[in-house]
């Protein structure tokens, strides 16, 4: 057993030499550069004494050396922007937790007789008409907010009909209407939800705006 033993710890630490050099190996050969420049070494060195290399070609293969460790290096560079990118991505849709949005939608929740809403507009606009509907898609309210100017907007509905009865409380949604002398302007609706939870998605982090859906980080329009 003693011999055994003498043999394993005289054995151990030439294996583990051995282990280091192979490891070593196979680094240097995962290494296109060094495998590249082992290849031209050898070509140099069994070239034709009468047909030597032209300096040209040498510079040239050099060249493409550099262009592929180049091509790695800024492979590697992006690879870890990205990384901290879809990192900061995250982080910032986590402190969107608990937080009121607008994200594009016609929908409005009234709540204790009021409900916000919104629209952004792609250019300042002379009159704008927000009009409210039902569940069952019947105008109950115009609201006149007049000149508006260019971008997000925002608005509460104090729940009233035009005729100044109160509705109850629950979903509607609203279209918007804007011009700009005799023409149209470009409005987009914009849904107020809370923001409940965020998770991953293929593109980037998704948050959970409740009835709203999910939406992505770019389709946040504003925070409240």
């Amino acid at each position: 057993m003693n011999q055994v033993a003498n043999v394993n710890s005289s054995i151990s630490p030439l294996l583990g030499s051995q282990g280091e050099n192979l490891t070593a190996v196979r680094k240097n050969e995962d290494d296109p550069q060094e495998r590249f420049l082992k290849l031209l070494v050898t070509q140099m060195q069994n070239q034709d004494p009468l047909n030597p290399m032209d300096n040209a070609e040498v510079t040239s293969q050099l060249a493409q050396i550099s262009t592929v460790s180049g091509i790695d290096k800024l492979n590697a560079t992006l690879e870890k922007l990205v990384a901290n990118a879809d990192a900061r991505s995250s982080f910032e849709a986590a402190a969107m937790i608990g937080r009121g949005v607008l994200v594009p939608g016609t929908s409005m929740q009234v709540e204790k007789g009021a409900g916000i809403g919104g629209f952004e507009l792609t250019e300042p606009a002379d009159k704008v008409v927000v009009t409210v509907k039902d569940a069952a898609g019947i105008a109950v309210r115009d609201i006149d907010l007049a000149a508006q100017s260019l971008g997000v907007n925002t608005f509460v509905w104090d729940g009233l009909t035009n005729g100044g009865t109160q509705t109850a409380d629950g979903r509607y949604s609203f279209s918007v209407k804007a011009v700009r002398g005799e023409a149209d302007v470009t409005a987009t609706t914009l849904a107020f939800g809370t923001v409940s939870s965020a998770a991953p998605g293929d593109d980037g982090a998704l948050l959970d705006v409740g009835e709203l859906g999910f939406a992505g980080m770019n389709d946040i329009k504003k925070i409240f």
